[in-house]
């Protein structure tokens, strides 16, 4: 299953924990939009005529788009790629840019899935992350959605905030609930050095919250969207049945993707590519016939360290003769004692040669993945 994601660099203000590229001038937002769509071209032959099963528009805030613009890019896209019937489209959106008309646009430009960036429903935390919705706007913009056709929504929330009460994480939860999107994604609050948050950290004036409370945090998490009905398939990641991110998806089990616009990565199962992040650098090169980009060839290391890392997140877990079969490489005999200790601290199974995450093990998963990757 084939990917294409497609960078949309713009946003009307900087978020204070936001580490993604991106910038709030837009003048050459037309220019932009016209090398994206040349890159497309560029990269025909990227996924060699694999069928395209996923295509996202991440960003940024691609929601600051006109349906015109959408269309224009999807239809190159369509063709130069054999597109799949059933495509999943996903369009990221800020509540904000999300009004009756534009939703309805979007779904007649072709998106067919939307990824909400409610982040959360509290006005006062929201001000504090220089968010420009408030709570009761996201709801609305969350039942515009419903009321425009949209039948698969995914909405993200973060915790672990600044001045944030467990009981205000614990409300943020059954207001989502009531909200019964598809799909919801939730991320402990990073403190990124380039960012806002990062500069006031560095410099003693904002603390961030203890490991403690993100993991009450996640526990909590887990246990209420469990009772209502989600599925944890990956540690920041719940659905509703047959309602996973088939392109997030894709990424955690090592599909193929193309990544266009400036700071897009992509992946042949070889090599990976990273576009850079400059705005006018990306533009003058490609509107020169070069993609400005930088690349490395993956090693037999990188590649089992990378396949430890994304399926241990994920429900389906690692296969070990998966690793064994495609890499010659015995996960178990390698860390057998480490593993062992991980079963008696009932932190992972191990059945049917799947090492999976417990829910206990799961707040431990960047740490285990590294100890279990090879030299």
């Amino acid at each position: 299953m084939a990917g294409i994601y497609i960078h949309i660099p713009f946003c009307r203000q900087a978020c204070y924990y936001c580490d993604f590229h991106f910038s709030v001038n837009q003048q050459i937002r037309a220019e932009m939009m016209g090398a994206i769509s040349k890159e497309l071209l560029l990269q025909k032959d990227y996924l060699q005529n694999e069928p395209v099963k996923t295509i996202y528009w991440g960003g940024g805030t691609p929601s600051l788009l006109t349906s015109s613009e959408i269309k224009q890019v999807l239809s190159i896209i369509r063709s130069i790629h054999r597109i799949d019937e059933d495509a999943e489209i996903t369009l990221e959106a800020n509540p904000d840019d999300l009004t009756p008309l534009s939703l309805t646009e979007f779904r007649e430009a072709g998106i067919n899935r939307l990824s909400i960036g409610i982040q959360t429903l509290n006005t006062k935390l929201l001000k504090s992350l220089n968010r420009i919705h408030d709570g009761p706007s996201a709801v609305k913009s969350f039942y515009d959605a419903r009321e425009a056709g949209f039948s698969n929504i995914s909405i993200d929330l973060m915790y672990s905030l600044p001045g944030e009460t467990f009981e205000d994480w614990e409300h943020d939860i059954i207001q989502a609930i009531a909200l019964s999107p598809e799909h919801i994604s939730c991320y402990s609050l990073t403190i990124e050095e380039k960012t806002a948050f990062g500069k006031w950290a560095a410099a003693g004036k904002l603390k961030p919250e203890p490991d403690e409370v993100s993991a009450l945090h996640l526990e909590t998490l887990m246990q209420e969207l469990s009772k209502a009905g989600y599925e944890h398939y990956e540690i920041s990641n719940f659905a509703k049945p047959d309602f996973y991110s088939k392109h997030n998806s894709s990424y955690w089990k090592g599909s193929r993707y193309l990544g266009v616009g400036p700071s897009a990565h992509s992946f042949n199962g070889e090599s990976r590519q990273y576009n850079i992040s400059n705005n006018h650098a990306y533009v003058k090169a490609i509107q020169a016939g070069t993609i400005p980009f930088e690349g490395e060839i993956l090693s037999r290391e990188n590649k089992i360290n990378e396949y430890i890392l994304t399926s241990l997140r994920t429900s389906w877990g690692t296969d070990l003769e998966f690793l064994n079969r495609t890499h010659g490489y015995d996960l178990f005999t390698e860390n057998r004692q480490y593993i062992s200790q991980l079963l008696n601290k009932q932190l992972v199974t191990l059945e049917n040669h799947i090492l999976k995450l417990t829910n206990r093990g799961k707040l431990l998963a960047d740490k285990i993945s590294s100890d279990l990757f090879t030299a």
